[in-house]
């Protein structure tokens, strides 16, 4: 049984924890909840582009595409072109140059028949206001990682508030929500009860939200240890005057992995390639590798793949979290249980700040006090 010190260190813990993060894990947990949905609020609020039905239409060549989008924004050059997972979909992204990151331009378009949909723009609007806030409080990289200090805190005050009431609450029966007792008492049981419900997705939804807000540095160490040495052996070489076709170079990748498929391509000069390549990111076909990407570098002067290889485990992990932090795993079922525990963990960190509310005058050593009491009586 943890003593008097140490049950007043492990108090101490969560009662801080709990109170510095609290906040911001209710504005991440609101914000969270319809981004859970946000596809499909995008459908409804046709903030989403709605490809006909061409059965058996076959995709339009690449360079069409690129051509298409670059006719429509005369001036500007290709940073980015990815494919959208579920419909026929090209997404590409404009600049002025290859590292313009304001103002973008984002264009959508049908993969069979280089069409342009006339949609919103992604950087508007309601839910990439929730967005922003979600992941970065409108402050760029700190903003980021603040958010990910917050998650760090979140996930001890969870380890702490098991160690502290954990034995407490074993006197009684698992459910139990004493309703005769005082309404303070009746919502520390609901407190401590939805908390064990939902212990272990606050857990990975913490844990993944910290990684998440890791991206920007994690994406940095990918360039420095495994671009750099491939750009270096370019370095008495100009960039391409003209650019070899992607179309081809995307089929380059596809016959060295026939097994994958195209997810992005990252154009010459941009943030995730070289001057001198197009960088093709691949994923798998199952559940999970269809969320690990591949990267595989052409040379963009010549079309000739110069090297694929699979990224290392701290972009893995980075991958792997993205979309477990969304429930973007096993369709709408999973997003449905999602959207219910963030729910329940509003209730409970909203009832964490009521009973602190309600026990703010009451001295540590009597809190201590009825700790032990309960803990004694467990054992």
């Amino acid at each position: 049984m943890l003593g008097s010190k140490a049950i007043r260190t492990w108090y101490l813990v969560h009662k801080w924890t709990s109170l510095v993060c609290t906040i911001f894990l209710l504005l991440l947990c609101i914000t969270g909840l319809p981004l859970i949905f946000y596809h499909e609020i995008d459908h409804l609020t046709g903030h989403a582009a709605e490809p006909p039905k061409l059965q058996g239409a076959p995709n339009a060549n690449l360079d069409r595409i690129v051509a298409t989008g670059l006719a429509k924004n005369p001036g500007n050059v290709v940073q980015f072109l990815s494919f959208d997972d579920e419909e026929p979909l090209v997404f590409l992204t404009l600049g002025a140059t290859p590292t313009t990151e304001d103002p973008r331009v984002g264009l959508t378009l049908d993969a069979r028949t280089a069409q342009v949909f006339e949609v919103p723009p992604f950087d508007e609007g309601f839910m990439y206001v929730l967005f922003k806030l979600h992941t970065d409080l409108f402050a760029g990289l700190p903003g980021m990682l603040f958010l990910g200090a917050m998650g760090l805190l979140f996930v001890v005050a969870v380890v702490s508030g098991i160690v502290v009431y954990g034995p407490f609450m074993r006197r009684l029966d698992f459910g139990t929500v004493r309703k005769t007792k005082s309404t303070r008492i009746r919502w520390l049981d609901l407190h401590n009860l939805l908390g064990v419900v939902t212990l272990a997705w606050a857990a990975v939804v913490g844990l993944t939200g910290v990684v998440n807000t890791l991206a920007t540095p994690i994406i940095g160490l990918w360039q420095y240890q495994e671009l750099a040495p491939i750009i270096a052996t370019y370095k008495d070489k100009k960039p391409p005057a003209h650019l070899a076709s992607v179309e081809a170079a995307v089929r380059t990748v596809k016959a060295a992995a026939p097994h994958m498929t195209p997810s992005f391509v990252a154009f010459p000069g941009t943030s995730f390639s070289s001057p001198h390549h197009y960088v093709v990111f691949m994923h798998g076909d199952s559940a999970l590798t269809s969320k690990l990407l591949t990267p595989a570098l052409v040379d963009a002067e010549t079309g000739d793949l110069t090297v694929m290889k699979p990224a290392p485990w701290y972009v893995a992990a980075l991958l792997l979290s993205q979309p477990l932090h969304f429930g973007d795993y096993g369709g709408m079922p999973m997003k449905i249980i999602w959207a219910v525990l963030d729910v329940v963990t509003i209730i409970v960190l909203g009832s964490g700040v009521y009973l602190w509310w309600g026990r703010r005058r009451t001295s540590l050593d009597s809190r201590v006090a009825e700790l032990e009491l309960g803990a004694a009586k467990a054992s």
